[in-house]
């Protein structure tokens, strides 16, 4: 894991939930949305077609940003995603978990379909042009950046939570990417009972 990374998920770890800042890039702090906020996207749906925030209202959306390519915290996040899926059994039918790739070069909606249905089939991955992407990421506070490796490839830096989002649209909580299944799945139970 990356220095950055690891301090994100330090602090979040220390902070327990809470949204305050986080040392991020020194360009730029990382926060979380405010809670309650609106959350908006325009982004490509596995089939081709423009998708929004608005096109996923009723669920409860399970929202990451990263890339097919990356080597380690994505696919475990990806791992835990789908756990947590399979631990809010029926529950589970309320929920979209979203993939919001920040590689839309590589990242076609083809290979983000075969990537996440090796998962689980209920994961969706979203594209979009680099601005669409750098749009929805600015929205949820997400920092990411590409490095190019020296032998024609590129890796990227990026922020790693989870962000949980209400039916209507509303920004609930971020939680660290390497949470288990079992707590992401809580911690959606607790806010749909709380809902009710």
């Amino acid at each position: 894991m990356r220095r950055r990374e690891f301090m994100l998920t330090l602090v979040s770890g220390i902070a327990g939930w809470s949204f305050a800042t986080l040392p991020g890039p020194a360009e730029a702090q990382i926060t979380f949305p405010p809670e309650g906020s609106s959350l908006t996207f325009a982004l490509t749906a596995p089939d081709g077609t423009a998708v929004t925030q608005q096109s996923y209202r009723g669920k409860w959306l399970v929202i990451y940003f990263g890339y097919t390519f990356c080597p380690d915290v994505c696919p475990t996040t990806m791992m835990e995603i789908a756990g947590a899926l399979k631990a809010l059994g029926p529950r589970a039918d309320a929920v979209q978990a979203i993939f919001i790739t920040v590689d839309p070069q590589r990242d076609t909606p083809k290979v983000l379909n075969e990537y996440l249905k090796s998962f689980d089939p209920r994961l969706i991955g979203l594209t979009g042009t680099p601005a669409q992407i750098a749009a929805a990421a600015k929205g949820f506070y997400v920092f990411y950046e590409r490095n190019d490796t020296g032998d024609g490839s590129y890796l990227y830096d990026h922020s790693s939570f989870i962000y949980l989002v209400r039916p209507d649209g509303k920004f609930a909580r971020a939680i660290t990417s390497e949470g288990s299944s079992q707590a992401i799945a809580g911690a959606l139970s607790t806010l749909m009972t709380a809902a009710q």
